[in-house]
């Protein structure tokens, strides 16, 4: 459906080498999407499944279950979400260095899968359970930037954002079945936390199988050339362009509030029973399956920059709705909808503005750079947060999370400029 192009065009090749420079090399990528977007889709998609199973409850566990309040929330949901932000550029690094992106992207998802049974031993214990977490957002934070890089190898310039809205939204169908799963659980067997996590292990185990077998492997440098240091890697930020989208990404993360917090914030005005709480990221999960694409189609035709800073503005929407003076199921749709639409305009268009701006042979360490930017920014914002509603109460932290989200979006929009057509999709 997706595949563009003939078979030829589209075949990743994935042991043949590709030329270094940004431009070169093209005939031999993928002209759409490609083989490897679909194939790591589909490990993501398990991936996804497995790990929203596990976070569509851990709110819920946390805070109810084992009574935490807000701002211990906070501190382990900085942990659970920034923890990568020192991890991801050393896995980028490896992956360039190496010419190994699929093996360092594997050592990620298994580190993942391999976390999940400890959820069961950490019992009460926040050491334990923290520690739990962050072996996991490790993992993740080692195969993002390596996948990132695969994806972005395998296509075109032109067709960037294509390729990672296909990739988003495969992985967001399993973001969709992951709460599902967990709230089928949930409603067989009351508070079946184990059950949750012994199949989510289950499933990860299966995405790293399909790792194995199905994505190729492919090199971003001829066999014995010289190979990039971590320095040439933090050279990217010599280019303004990149620089500036940097900033740009890491100031938003910075007052990003993570999905947990909202969905705490709708429990509250709406007193939903706790076995629904696992199904509430199923509506934004939808609405960000069902835009990816074609907001990944959208940005290659009239450029990213645009779709990017809307779906930041979309966010500032979702803040403001919990203190909207409405209730029930349009308080439930607004919300879920601004949040998937926020996603569906920035996770892949993000990697898709990136991508061309880093030279070929850093391209993990390049993306790298820019996902801990915004990764650092999120465990600030997580921590910030959980204190604001802790001391000031839920809709004094949201009001002040939506102003200064604002702000900060006319500051990136001022960053964020496009250099050349290329940059903004229509090379």
């Amino acid at each position: 459906m997706y595949l563009a192009g003939s078979k030829a065009r589209q075949d990743d090749g994935d042991t043949a080498v590709h030329p270094p420079s940004d431009s070169g090399g093209v005939g031999r990528r993928a002209a759409g999407v490609g083989s490897t977007a679909i194939a790591l889709g589909a490990v993501s998609l398990l991936t996804d499944l497995s790990s929203e199973m596990v976070t569509a409850v851990l709110p819920l566990y946390l805070v109810i279950g084992l009574g935490m309040t807000p701002l211990a929330f906070g501190f382990l949901d900085g942990l659970y979400n920034g923890v990568t932000a020192f991890v991801r550029l050393l896995g980028g690094h490896i992956a360039d260095r190496w010419s190994q992106h699929k093996l360092v992207a594997g050592i990620g998802y298994g580190l993942s899968a391999i976390c999940k049974p400890f959820l069961l031993l950490s019992g009460a214990s926040t050491v334990a359970l923290s520690a739990t977490l962050a072996v996991d957002r490790i993992g993740k934070g080692i195969r993002t930037a390596p996948r990132d890089a695969l994806i972005s190898l395998s296509v075109d310039d032109a067709h960037q954002g294509r390729a990672f809205g296909v990739h988003r939204a495969m992985d967001t169908a399993g973001a969709l079945l992951g709460p599902l799963a967990a709230f089928g659980l949930l409603w067989m067997m009351a508070d079946a936390f184990d059950a949750v996590f012994i199949v989510s292990f289950s499933v990860a185990s299966l995405g790293v199988l399909v790792l194995i077998a199905f994505v190729p492997g492919r090199r971003s440098m001829p066999v014995g050339a010289p190979r990039p240091t971590l320095r040439e890697t933090v050279r990217i930020l010599g280019d303004a362009g990149f620089r500036r989208l940097l900033i740009a990404a890491s100031i938003l993360g910075l007052v990003t509030v993570g999905d947990g917090f909202l969905y705490l914030g709708l429990q509250e005005r709406m007193q939903l029973d706790a076995a629904f709480f696992p199904l509430l990221p199923l509506g934004s999960a939808l609405v960000y399956l069902l835009l990816a694409v074609p907001m990944g189609r959208l940005a290659d035709r009239i450029g990213r920059r645009l779709p990017f800073l809307l779906g930041n503005l979309a966010l500032v929407g979702a803040y403001s709705t919990v203190l909207l003076p409405v209730d029930g199921p349009l308080l439930l749709v607004l919300l879920l909808a601004l949040l998937g639409t926020f996603y569906a305009a920035t996770d892949g268009v993000l990697m898709a503005l990136a991508g061309p701006r880093i030279p070929r042979d850093r391209r993990a360490g390049g993306m790298a750079l820019l996902q801990t930017g915004q990764a650092t920014g999120r465990l600030f914002a997580a921590v910030m947060f959980g204190a604001a509603w802790t001391f000031w109460g839920m809709s004094a932290a949201f009001a002040a999370a939506a102003l200064t989200m604002l702000a900060v979006l006319i500051g990136a929009a001022v960053l964020i400029r496009p250099e050349s057509r290329r940059d903004e999709g229509n090379a």
